[in-house]
């Protein structure tokens, strides 16, 4: 392939439409190999426009806002960031010769749940929770009996874990459709999920182009209100849950076709794998690949989009852990210790200019012989570990109460050790 400098008659120019910490990675790797970047947000300052060598403030799910941009930049590849675009206008550039990453029909499916799950569960056949999809309150008092409790509620179309929430009674329902509308996308519709009571999730990058299909080594995470906060790799599986995993993720990546990277999301019960979400792009929980491989989830997908072999090696295993804001600020600040800047940890401020209580705004990455010991570096040196012992006190004292909190106790043990 031939290189060109940026800012040129012949320069090969990629638009990110959503220009976040993940859009940050993506221009940040695009600037090393000379690509000029174009950065696209509905707020100014976001943080790859601090990167980026041309910024764009426009409301990206207004079609024609987004098409008259895309035609007067007249860039060699789009790649759509988060789920909040005009889907219309992608696949109009598309049938204008543009070429949208992994492809606008992928955008489709994925950045709607109800799409990518039809897709997956009665397209592709594979395994996932049992499901409705709901318009209206009642409803949603209708599909949550029939899926049983607890469930899970989610916006057909939102990001970080936003508008999500689960009932764990019936009483819970009315809440659940207030957060709901919480969503950042579309929360017209609901899915109504079946909880399946797994052992552990993980997320499988999977990157693809003509060279051929490869696998990170499984992600695991914890969430707290659907949004990660901490992220470990290589995630144990045994070889055949591994293998399933794989299989599934190979499945949905070429049924939904193009270049790029997939963050593939699963449920595991012992050797069983369940199909949960997938995105057609970097994950969040995939920062974490910044320190643990030769090739971090962004530079395969900038290698996957522009069609270079996708070789990469697995260095070390490690952790990430989110910083997240407590309150609201136009001028925000970020406590890092000093301890998260030892010779195996750095850390990433993304560059948000405002904080929103819970929003995510640096990451911290440890690197260790192993990925609990990783993962309990990135926790002590975040201090998540203030609070562990009257957290593990309080459900010592419930454990005797119920089934339910002896099986959290269980998963305390786990984190805190």
């Amino acid at each position: 392939m031939h290189f060109t400098a940026p800012l040129k008659s012949d320069s090969i120019k990629i638009m990110l439409l959503g220009s976040g910490e993940l859009g940050k990675e993506v221009a940040i790797e695009a600037q090393r190999l000379g690509i000029e970047v174009i950065a696209v947000d509905r707020y100014p300052n976001a943080p790859a426009h601090q990167v980026a060598h041309e910024a764009h403030v426009i409301n990206m799910q207004n079609k024609d806002e987004v098409l008259d941009l895309i035609r007067r930049v007249k860039p060699d590849y789009i790649l759509p960031e988060i789920e909040a675009i005009s889907i219309e206008a992608l696949f109009d550039a598309e049938k204008e010769g543009f070429h949208v990453i992994p492809n606008a029909e992928a955008v489709n499916k994925t950045m709607n749940r109800k799409n990518i799950r039809k897709f997956a569960a009665e397209e592709l056949g594979l395994k996932t929770s049992a499901y409705r999809f709901v318009a209206s309150f009642e409803e949603l008092e209708k599909a949550a009996e029939e899926v049983g409790f607890p469930c899970v509620i989610k916006p057909v179309m939102s990001s970080s874990g936003h508008g999500q929430s689960v009932a764990k009674t019936p009483e819970d329902l009315k809440e659940s459709w207030e957060i709901a509308k919480e969503a950042r996308g579309d929360a017209s519709e609901l899915i109504v999920e079946e909880f399946v009571r797994f052992d552990y999730e993980i997320t499988l990058l999977t990157a693809r182009n003509e060279h051929g299909t490869v696998f990170c080594e499984p992600i695991g995470h914890e969430q707290k209100d659907g949004d990660y906060i901490f992220s470990w790799q290589p995630a144990y599986m045994s070889s055949e849950a591994k293998a399933k995993a794989q299989e599934i993720a190979k499945k949905v990546t070429d049924g939904l076709g193009g270049r790029g990277i997939f963050g593939v999301e699963l449920f595991v019960k012992g050797d069983e794998v369940y199909f949960s979400e997938v995105s057609p792009r970097p994950h969040d929980t995939g920062m974490v690949t910044l320190i643990t491989q030769s090739q971090s989830e962004f530079a395969l997908h900038l290698r996957a989009v522009l069609g270079l072999p996708l070789d990469f090696a697995f260095f070390t295993p490690g952790a990430s852990a989110a910083y997240k804001a407590k309150n609201d600020s136009v001028t925000p600040i970020i406590h890092v210790d000093e301890k998260a800047f030892a010779t195996d940890s750095f850390v990433r401020v993304f560059g948000k200019p405002e904080s929103h209580e819970g929003r995510r705004m640096a990451v911290l990455l440890t690197m260790a012989a192993s990925e609990s010991e990783a993962l309990k570096k990135a926790k002590e040196r975040i201090g998540f570990f203030d609070d562990s012992a009257k957290v593990t006190k309080v459900v010592e004292e419930k454990c005797s109460e119920n089934e339910e909190s002896c099986v959290i106790k269980r998963v305390i043990k786990f984190i805190f050790g």
